[in-house]
């Protein structure tokens, strides 16, 4: 054979052999190639996702003293899981946050491991309980005085299976008891002219299914007679609406009729007329009086609905546009709906205070119950998932902590201020969950975990104590999978203005370590209460100046010192996650280098006030009304109607 032609055969083989490699080998891993823009887009989610499970993987092989083994947690598939771990020997040193962090992370690994091997494709057949709920809604319910449930207390509270709906209608037979001195008899407050403080006042609720264990359920209605009045005196009728122990602006009825030309709930007013003892006798009060009877028109002068030991017949019901309260069947004042506060939500009535109740008959209740599952709450549209992770440094880190079956509030940051981090591609946004005590709460979790792309798995069993937890894997995801010049931490009933949260971070000199929120400054623990703190948790005096945990941001220099001090066992975890913080910072101030503690009261704690930076203890439905208001270029609050 010519060595020419052999020449040419030999290279021939050569490429073939090399395009075969490339097909087999190289080709599958390209990221660019002649697909279609939705598998280019495809392949770039997967580019990411794979980073970020190899930065989880990474540090699940470091060889941190606080980490276990790696045969202590299966392998996981991909989904987004949280490398932090938390594994200290015992010993008389440790404390019981040690003891209840490591048992946590201990009862995690069966549900964990039963995640994994729940298959999402699976379609589980609805539970015994779920059938049995649907036909278990009475459209009426009966409590005669000798069968009335009592909470402790005092507390009556009636079972609303189901609910309410528009038409429903609740009836109390019941006796005001006489007034009772209130406070010690030695220090017992006095009035003027020496006769002690007397009180008679009782209240009827609506309540909905509590939002966060340790705290009231929400107060769907409040509606509170205070006969022997209040600061005013005069006997007056409060009602109002309360989530998360926040409430809202009241609406007073003081015996003046509401005027017709304001707001009217269904066409009836929102507060009627009853007699006053300060206005009945005056110069203008005869003159009315005389006119009206000039003209043909009596007045009916109606007493304060309410007096002690004097049965009452107590109507409320549900209208179009509010609740209409009557008594004796006068009708006494209505209340408009407000936003966050659904009838469908009402499950119980309370009744407290200063009052006999004799009966309550509770009528025309939905026939079937309000869908709790989380499929009524999560809406499975592209459009509300998460974007690729960026492949480059971003600006802001969010971390939202978040509890397992909270669907409806991770579904309304989805649909509000995150769309935010979905336009930017400098701005990034993760929630933060830990596992429940119920498979089928975790199981539901997991298929959002999958759909959306947006929740991060904290392998430990949620505990309010060990929050702070979640707050290091917060640090450790913008370090190490999402590296951000600025980290943020805030919960999922807090409403973020992102913009402006870049606003106050960019005043800080480039390169400053910073510390951003609204800072307490010489605060003590409680020493008794329900939110004490024991000497053994907080031995010092006085907290460290820290910022409130709805929203606060910190640099990155001090995201990767709190990171390596708990790497190398050094980080000192209290369970209040704000005082972490800030205890973490005042640290690294001391023994780093000076941090900038920049301080806002618009990061704002008890709620929401206009001109908010964030907006806290803000219920889905408020979240959804705080992001048109501020697309329509208003930063007002959702408070009230």
């Amino acid at each position: 054979m010519p060595p020419k032609r052999a020449c040419r055969l030999a290279l021939l083989a050569a490429a073939a052999a090399y395009l075969l490699f490339l097909l087999l080998f190289e080709l599958p891993s390209f990221a660019v190639s002649t697909a279609s823009p939705r598998h280019a887009h495809a392949a770039a989610t997967h580019r990411a996702r794979r980073r970020e499970l190899e930065a989880a993987a990474s540090a699940l092989r470091s060889p941190s003293p606080l980490r276990p083994d790696k045969s202590a947690f299966p392998r996981l598939p991909p989904l987004a899981v949280s490398s932090v771990r938390f594994h200290r020997p015992n010993s008389s040193s440790s404390s019981s946050f040690d003891a209840s962090a490591s048992a946590a992370f201990a009862a995690a690994r069966p549900h964990l491991a039963h995640l994994l091997s729940y298959s999402n494709s699976a379609s589980p057949s609805p539970s015994p309980s779920a059938a049995a709920s649907a036909s278990s809604c009475p459209a009426t319910v009966s409590a005669p005085g000798d069968r009335l449930a009592s909470g402790g207390a005092g507390v009556v509270a009636v079972e609303l299976r189901c609910g309410m709906a528009v038409g429903s209608r609740v009836t109390v037979v019941a006796r005001p008891r006489a007034a009772r001195a209130v406070g010690e008899p030695r220090i017992a407050a006095r009035r003027e002219g020496g006769a002690p403080v007397m009180v008679s006042q009782f209240m009827v609720e609506l309540l909905g299914t509590k939002a966060v264990q340790g705290e009231e359920p929400p107060r769907v209605l409040h509606f509170n007679p205070r006969i022997r009045g209040d600061f005013s005196g005069r006997p007056i009728i409060e009602l109002n609406t309360c989530y998360r122990m926040q409430w809202a602006q009241p609406l007073r009825c003081e015996g003046f009729a509401s005027r017709p030309d304001e707001d009217t709930v269904d066409g009836e007013l929102k507060c009627e007329k009853w007699i006053r003892d300060d206005y009945s006798n005056s110069e203008d009060s005869k003159m009315k009086s005389w006119l009206n009877r000039l003209i043909g028109r009596p007045s009916i002068d109606w007493p304060y609905p309410f007096a002690e030991g004097k049965q009452f017949v107590l109507t409320i019901t549900a209208g179009l546009e509010g609740y209409h309260v009557s008594v004796d069947g006068r009708h006494i004042t209505s209340f408009p709906y407000r936003t966050g506060y659904n009838l469908e939500d009402a499950t119980e009535l309370s009744l407290k205070g200063d009052l006999d109740v004799e009966s309550v008959f509770v009528a025309h209740l939905p026939s079937s119950p309000p869908s709790f599952s989380p499929q009524s709450y999560l809406e499975m549209s592209e459009q509300w998932k998460a974007s690729p992770l960026p492949t480059e440094p971003v600006e802001l880190f969010i971390g939202i902590l978040s509890a397992a079956n909270h669907f409806a509030e991770r579904m309304a940051v989805r649909k509000s201020w995150m769309i935010s981090t979905r336009r930017s591609s400098n701005v990034v946004a993760r929630f933060f969950v830990a596992l429940n005590g119920k498979n089928e709460v975790n199981e539901e979790l997991m298929k959002e975990v999958e759909y959306f792309g947006d929740i991060v798995i904290v392998p430990f069993m949620d505990n309010y104590d060990l929050v702070v937890l979640k707050v290091v894997a917060i640090v450790e995801y913008g370090v190490r999978v999402v590296p951000a010049k600025h980290i943020m931490k805030c919960d999922d009933d807090t409403f973020v203005r992102i913009e402006s949260v870049l606003d106050q971070v960019k005043k800080v000199q480039s390169g400053k370590s910073m510390y951003v929120g609204n800072i307490n400054y010489y605060h003590r623990p409680l020493r008794s209460g329900k939110w004490s703190v024991t000497y053994e948790e907080w031995p010092e005096e006085v907290y460290p100046p820290y910022a409130n945990g709805p929203g606060y941001v910190i640099s990155s220099d001090i995201a990767h010192y709190i990171l390596s001090e708990f790497d190398n066992k050094a980080l000192r975890l209290f369970k209040m996650e704000d005082v972490s913080m800030g205890m973490w910072v005042e640290k690294f101030n001391t023994t780093r280098q000076p941090v900038e503690y920049l301080h806002d009261v618009r990061f704002y704690q008890p709620g929401c006030f206009d001109g908010y930076f964030t907006a806290h203890y803000q219920s889905p439905q408020h979240m959804i009304c705080l992001w048109r208001k501020l697309q329509a270029g208003s930063v007002q609050c959702c408070n009230v109607r």
